[in-house]
């Protein structure tokens, strides 16, 4: 038991390290394809921060086995919960905090082209996947993933030829690899790229292997330890990343980086979820579709303010802390007949 603790531990550091190596690349990678902020922040940073949740659960559908599969559905669904909600909460308390300090305004200057887009696309899309799970026949649930790989490759067009979205330039961080280099070179980018997708996989081996193991001695389903416990690694470069960015003012790479990985991981994630599993019912089970429902929750407080009062406030970003507080709540409450 202990073991497989340190193991698991030791596989979700490797996958923190790798995804932080994969997303400074990432981002200039996007730089070299002289790409605007907002396109960087939805598509590349988002892509390169969404990667792990990718990885864990095609090698853990790989593996197969009953709590593997469990623990992939887990890693599908736990991204989007937690990006709606917790990746939300800490980028509204940095805003405060930094207003607090005189680093910047409480209020959000961001471009709503870009976050009001996402959060449109990620609440459709990601009922989309939900539905699925109450179609009757596989025929029509492959249909859907057919549907959701078309929305993302649609999303990903509209937010690259955005004629309207701002092309403000953003600093970049030094490369890994070349640190002293003001502008890295492109065969650098490429070589932390693959690097950094590496390691991803070997720390999402270790993790796989070890989450089943955990889960049944400590009594809890794989699929509700992997919700909570994988997107805490995955999604802590992506935090830190807008917090940095929220600081320097640039709050459409920050929210653009969040929301963006929202429409990857509700679209791609639950269509390779649909290919692999069943995607019924009895593969998500009740923690599954909590899961769901409260990303759907939070991401409709957002862009509900974003339509009525046309801003993003801190506050708004801060509710998600309270959603998701929501999800254990349930899972070891109501679920498990305990007060």
């Amino acid at each position: 038991m202990s073991v497989n603790i340190v193991l698991l531990i030791v596989g979700l550091g490797i996958i923190f390290l790798a995804a932080e190596l994969f997303t400074n690349a990432i981002e200039w990678f996007g730089k070299h394809l002289r790409i605007s902020e907002g396109a960087i922040g939805s598509v590349f940073a988002a892509v390169g921060t969404a990667l792990p949740e990718t990885m864990v659960p095609i090698i853990a559908f790989i593996n197969g086995g009953k709590s593997n599969h469990d623990a992939g559905v887990g890693a599908i669904l736990g991204a989007p919960m937690m990006l709606s909600t917790l990746a939300m909460f800490v980028t509204g308390a940095a805003v405060l905090i930094f207003a607090s300090q005189g680093h910047r305004k409480r209020s959000i200057q961001a471009d709503y082209k870009v976050v009001g887009r996402d959060l449109r696309t990620f609440f459709a899309v990601y009922l989309l996947a939900l539905l699925a799970a109450f179609l009757p026949t596989k025929a029509l649930k492959l249909a859907v993933a057919g549907l959701l790989v078309l929305f993302y490759a649609w999303y990903v067009r509209q937010t690259l030829l955005c004629p309207d979205c701002e092309n403000a330039e953003s600093e970049m961080r030094p490369l890994y690899f070349r640190r002293r280099k003001e502008v890295p070179e492109l065969v650098w980018v490429i070589a932390q790229l693959l690097l950094g997708l590496a390691l991803i996989i070997f720390g999402a081996k270790i993790f796989v292997n070890c989450v089943s193991a955990v889960s049944a001695a400590l009594g809890i389903s794989a699929v509700v330890l992997s919700v909570i416990i994988t997107p805490i690694a995955t999604e802590l470069p992506e935090k830190f990343n807008s917090i940095t960015w929220m600081r320097h003012k640039k709050d459409t790479l920050a929210l653009g980086n969040i929301t963006g990985a929202m429409v990857f991981q509700s679209s791609l994630l639950p269509a390779i979820g649909i290919l692999f599993t069943g995607w019924g019912l009895s593969d998500l089970g009740h923690a599954g579709i909590a899961a769901i429902l409260i990303a759907l929750l939070a991401s409709s407080v957002l862009w509900g303010e974003m339509m009525l009062l046309k801003k993003l406030s801190p506050y708004s970003l801060l509710a998600g802390g309270l959603i998701y507080a929501l999800y254990p709540i349930y899972v070891f409450g109501i679920a498990h007949g305990r007060p």
